[in-house]
């Protein structure tokens, strides 16, 4: 194989292997941002459910109905009529109840989802007993062991993120500053020369830093292509997840990841360059 041949192919080999690097720095970045949004969606669709007594009148309910959604803690909130909780029936049943039960046996019903701030058993606690002050609401239930599951797996998963972006992070540096050293070893007697003719050391690092970084950036725009395509295939497979993975999320990565492209093949460059000025001439040869 001739020199040129060799040389395009370690740089395409090298450009492949940072790229796949960075999409995979990319991709738990990209995690660690939406775990936070998955956090807030999971406890935003977590619903109290308020059973109302039925000698309670609708002027009342509506009217109470319109103080909760003045509290802080309100998300979201939907009332849900006698009337309408027997039609729901009717059609999940496929029978009228009321026919030979010859009343309505479904309660109105308030459900409240919280902002995810307060979607935690001590505030629930707290803002089931305010509400209970009103003499019309009978009973109040919410998923208390979901709830409590819910907080504990996403303070796991946002640890275990932790640890794993602060191990990835180690590993690409690690694998980027191998992949550009076996660019630079090729090049390990031009510096030398160029060294002993007395060429100054920031001219002779400046080719390759900026080769590097050159090719930093081209493998983060090849990597952060792939992650905007796996994205588009997950929202286009399960549409929900656009309350997740928002643009803003996308983007943010996106930077961060051409920043760390740019960042880590610069200081690799300049690592590699200089243990081979600072290298006596017999080492050249190991």
């Amino acid at each position: 194989m001739k020199k040129g041949s060799f040389l395009a192919m370690q740089s395409i080999t090298s450009g492949i292997s940072t790229m796949l690097v960075l999409f995979l720095l990319g991709l738990m970045l990209f995690l660690g941002f939406t775990a936070k949004n998955l956090s807030v969606y999971v406890r935003e669709h977590i619903a109290l459910t308020l059973t109302l007594n039925d000698d309670m009148k609708e002027p009342a309910i509506l009217a109470y109905k319109e103080q909760i959604e003045k509290e802080a803690f309100t998300k979201e909130i939907t009332y849900i009529s006698k009337e309408e909780a027997l039609k729901e029936q009717k059609i999940a049943m496929g029978t009228d109840p009321a026919e030979f039960l010859g009343h309505n046996p479904f309660p109105a019903i308030i459900e409240l989802k919280l902002k995810s701030a307060y979607a935690n058993a001590d505030s629930i606690r707290w803002i089931s007993e305010q509400l209970k002050e009103e003499s019309g609401v009978l009973e109040i239930s919410y998923p208390q062991d979901l709830i409590n599951s819910v907080n504990d797996n996403l303070r796991k998963i946002g640890i275990v993120l932790l640890i794993c972006a602060g191990l990835l992070t180690l590993i690409s540096f690690v694998l980027i500053n191998n992949t550009i050293r076996l660019h630079i070893y090729a090049k390990r007697f031009l510096i030398h020369t160029m060294r002993l003719v007395g060429a100054k050391w920031g001219f002779i690092r400046r080719p390759f830093i900026k080769r590097s970084v050159l090719m930093g950036i081209i493998a983060a725009i090849f990597a952060n292509i792939a992650l905007y395509a796996l994205t588009y295939a997950l929202i286009q497979y399960e549409t929900d997840l656009r309350f997740i993975i928002t643009p803003e999320i996308l983007w943010i990565v996106m930077g961060i990841v051409l920043l760390l492209g740019i960042l880590l093949t610069w200081l690799c460059a300049l690592f590699a360059v200089n243990r081979y000025l600072n290298m006596r001439t017999g080492s050249l040869y190991r």
